[in-house]
């Protein structure tokens, strides 16, 4: 088996890059290589919309099942990537198949964070990650009253709020002593925990678990203090383990994910890394090296990618933005946070609609916008210029963010 490109990873992130080539006009052969058995499909909606019951599996395809035929892109699901040989060109396959290609793109995201305490592979203990996942959880929740959710990050509270909706009693468990402690600054987690509380989570924080309790099927959580927590179901959501070892193994430089440069390269010839495994420096966070795990992140390197084995570099700098909806709150960044040493808020948290605004030496970094799209659409611009704006000014929500006068 031969491809001229091999695209390792049916997410979101190899369905862009396998889109791309055909959009940029490659006529060569394209192969997507997935471990799952359905093509390419959104995630961020199973731990939402997906569980909500408010979308149909269908709706969550990047592209109709057919399309990939007519574009000539051939789907090899239910099998991964077990080792990658950089001097044969060839990538081998868990049954034991061998591929050789011309380039190849890694996109393969990563797995779930597992728990490591006693009672961690019990059943009733869940990871969000798949279309699998979330049918296991959606299989046993009518036998289930309580659940204890596992991390206070975007996935645990996103997985809090829809079981509040579908009536749940709800425990949250942090170890930090804020939610959302990696990636927004306290206003924000104060005004998240609040709400969630005010929905009926019981959210503790500071709070680790030393077991999970149970059987055959999980009864309960042991908490660092020494107390438990009843419950029927248990959802984990403390981050993930990028799924690059083959990578590593075949002697490309990286750690926490696979290293890449501007332009998407791994330090192996004709290996490319894209989304959520692809560690990066990214000039919104002075050059950092980072993960982000992210559907824009994953689009945008693919384009990046893509370009560069079309004979067409262009170095990534795309700007990030995320989202995440809770309730009837829809939460919109844009740009990085870390590191900033100013916040400004604008508007009143009290109705609902309002933004922090993060500055790191008098210039606007990013902008964490709950139910106020106008504000996110207009911090945009201003974040990739680094406009310096008084924070007089930034607070004062008589006027829109494009009409302030810069300093």
């Amino acid at each position: 088996m031969h491809y001229d490109v091999v695209i390792v990873g049916a997410g979101q992130g190899g369905g862009a890059a396998a889109i791309q080539l055909r959009q940029q006009g490659f006529t060569g052969s394209v192969g997507v290589i997935g471990r799952e058995t359905e093509p390419p499909y959104e995630r961020p909606p199973l731990s939402k919309e997906y569980m909500l019951g408010e979308k149909t599996f269908d709706r969550l395809l990047v592209r109709p099942r057919e399309f990939w035929a007519t574009k000539d892109i051939d789907m090899v699901l239910g099998v991964e990537v077990t080792a990658l040989d950089p001097k044969a060109q060839s990538v081998t396959l868990s049954d034991g198949r061998t591929c050789t290609y011309g380039d190849v793109i890694w996109a393969t995201g990563g797995d779930p964070r597992r728990l490591t305490c006693p009672g961690a592979d019990l059943p009733g203990v869940h990871g969000v990650r798949t279309r699998e996942d979330a049918d296991a959880i959606l299989a046993e929740l009518g036998a289930v009253n309580r659940v204890v959710v596992i991390g206070g990050g975007y996935i645990g509270l996103e997985a809090a709020a829809v079981l509040r909706k579908l009536g749940k009693e709800v425990t949250l468990l942090e170890m930090l002593p804020r939610v959302l402690a990696r990636v927004a600054g306290p206003q924000l987690s104060e005004f998240y925990q609040a709400d969630h509380r005010a929905h009926g989570v019981d959210l503790r924080l500071e709070t680790g678990i030393e077991a999970v309790l149970g059987d055959s099927r999980v009864s309960g959580v042991k908490l660092s203090d020494g107390s438990e927590v009843a419950c029927e179901l248990v959802i984990v959501g403390i981050g993930i383990i990028p799924a690059v070892g083959p990578l590593l193994a075949a002697g490309a430089a990286g750690g926490n994910g696979v290293d890449v440069d501007e332009f998407c390269r791994t330090s192996l010839p004709h290996v490319y890394a894209i989304g959520d495994c692809a560690a990066h420096a990214n000039g919104f966070a002075d050059g950092a090296v980072m993960r982000l795990e992210s559907v824009q992140n994953a689009n945008d390197q693919a384009k990046i990618a893509v370009a560069s084995i079309l004979g067409d570099p262009q170095p990534y700098m795309a700007t990030p933005w995320f989202w995440s909806n809770q309730y009837d709150l829809k939460l919109q960044t844009v740009g990085l946070s870390g590191g900033h040493d100013q916040t400004v808020l604008r508007g009143d948290p009290a109705e609902r609609s309002f933004s922090v605004l993060y500055l790191k030496a008098g210039k606007l970094i990013a902008v964490d916008a709950v139910n106020a799209m106008k504000d996110y659409v207009q911090a945009r611009k201003l974040v990739e210029e680094g406009a310096v704006i008084a924070a007089e000014d930034l607070a004062d929500t008589s006027r829109p963010l494009k009409e302030l006068p810069r300093a």
